[in-house]
Parts: C-alpha cells; sequence; structure tokens
C-alpha cells in the first residue's frame, strides 16, 4: 500500500505511539488520533502531522465501549474522507498479584476487547475504500510461548488474545484487508529502572541494547506498505525470545 494520500487512526498514542504518528506523517498519511486521558500528547502528534501538511483530527473515546467506538471511527472517517489503516496501541501494562476479576476484565478489556472493537467498526469503512490494513499490538512473551514474569497473568493473557485476534481477524477480513500485529521486547526503559535491572535486560537481549521507539514505528510502516503479509505477529525484541 503507497501511505501517501492515505488516512490512519491510532489508538492509545502516548510514548511509542507519538514515534508511529510521526512516521506515518511523514509519508503523507492523514491521522485520526483519539485519545482518553493523554490529549496533551495527541495534541504534540497532530501539531507535527500538520506541519508537514497532513490532515489530522482529534476524537476522545473510551477503547472499551462499542458506542464511542464505533462513533470515533465514523467522525474519523468522515474528517479525513477515508480510513485505510488502523493502528491498535491502546494498552494497560499492570502487574497484577493474586488477579482479581476485576483485574482480569480491566486489562482483557483495554488490550484484547479493544481491538476487536475498533476492528470490527473500522473493517466496513475500510471495504468501502478499497481495503486497509489493521496492526495491533501483542508482546514478545506470549508471542513466544513464554510466560516469564509472575504476577502478571491478566496482562500476559490479553496480549495472547491479541495474537489470537490477529490471525482470527486476518482469515476472515482477507482479501480486501491485511491484519498482523507487533510483539514488542525491550523497547523503551521505564523510568525508574534501576542500573542493575538494566543490565539484566542487557544480557537478556542478544542486541544488548533497548530498541527505540523508531524500531517500533518502521515495524508499523512494513505492515502498513506490504501487500502480501497477514495473520503475522512480528517480534521486535532484539533477539530477546533466543534466550
Amino acid at each position: 500500500m503507497e501511505l501517501k494520500g492515505k488516512a490512519a487512526l491510532i489508538t492509545g498514542g502516548a510514548r511509542i505511539g507519538q514515534v508511529v504518528a510521526d512516521a506515518l506523517a511523514r509519508r503523507g498519511c492523514a491521522l485520526a488520533l483519539t485519545y482518553r486521558a493523554s490529549r496533551t500528547e495527541a495534541e504534540a502528534a497532530a501539531a507535527r502531522a500538520r506541519d508537514v501538511g497532513v490532515a489530522t483530527v482529534l476524537v476522545k473515546a473510551d477503547a472499551t465501549d462499542p458506542q464511542q467506538v464505533e462513533a470515533a471511527v465514523n467522525e474519523a472517517a468522515k474528517a479525513l474522507g477515508r480510513l485505510d489503516i488502523l493502528v491498535n496501541m491502546a494498552a494497560v501494562y499492570a502487574e497484577t498479584p493474586q488477579a482479581s476479576a476485576d483485574d482480569w476484565s480491566r486489562l482483557m478489556d483495554t488490550n484484547a476487547r479493544s481491538v476487536l472493537l475498533f476492528a470490527t467498526a473500522a473493517a466496513p469503512v475500510m471495504r468501502r475504500g478499497g481495503g486497509g490494513r489493521i496492526i495491533s499490538f501483542a508482546d514478545w512473551l506470549p508471542r513466544s510461548g513464554r510466560p516469564h514474569y509472575r504476577s502478571y497473568i491478566p496482562y500476559y493473557t490479553s496480549k495472547a488474545a491479541v495474537i489470537a485476534l490477529t490471525e482470527s481477524l486476518a482469515f476472515e477480513l482477507a482479501p480486501a484487508i491485511l491484519v498482523n500485529a507487533i510483539a514488542p521486547g525491550p523497547i523503551l526503559p521505564p523510568p525508574n529502572l534501576t542500573t542493575a535491572e538494566n543490565a539484566e535486560v542487557l544480557a537478556a537481549t542478544p542486541l544488548a541494547r533497548w530498541g527505540g521507539a523508531d524500531e517500533i514505528a518502521r515495524a508499523t510502516i512494513f505492515l502498513a506498505e506490504t501487500d502480501f503479509v497477514t495473520g503475522e505477529c512480528i517480534r521486535v525484541d532484539g533477539g530477546r525470545h533466543l534466550l
């Protein structure tokens, strides 16, 4: 797919989402940026996109609410005149020792249910425009079948569900819409990371460094542009899954 002149909707555009939005905008792709609480980050990404000459629209929406999701997709398509790419980045990463039913619902709804809601709302709009791309975000651990860390049952399961959704949606929506996922590994170090913890991550990563948000942006661009990859979940983890 040629990105110039196309339109993308990005959910959960904080941190890495900012870099993904910038990469799409530089290639001439108009942007619809949804947010729930991170309006400041969405406004910043929109301003940079306008600076390079592409149209933008901001839409406030709860990614777990079906009515708000459908309204956000329709508003984006109306404002931009089309919708070709959906990037599902809305997510919650949470440690949940002795996970409760509320923990399960919160993470499954935000991380997995939102993918289904946005995909099913966007697919008819994409089909009317001739097709599209859906790109979601999993995690390198469930992609590798490795529940390596304790106290993350709802998170791990929700990201495994994203992989299953990607495969199911790819099958259902072919050939008009290609559906893929990205499974990040060590991309951005958390702000409270200690020197010892950082050394541990580097030792467990064959490429011996953090990837950086640009690596996720490159993978996203690849999956947006490809015409013959669907149903895949690509690990961007510096080889972490090899150890």
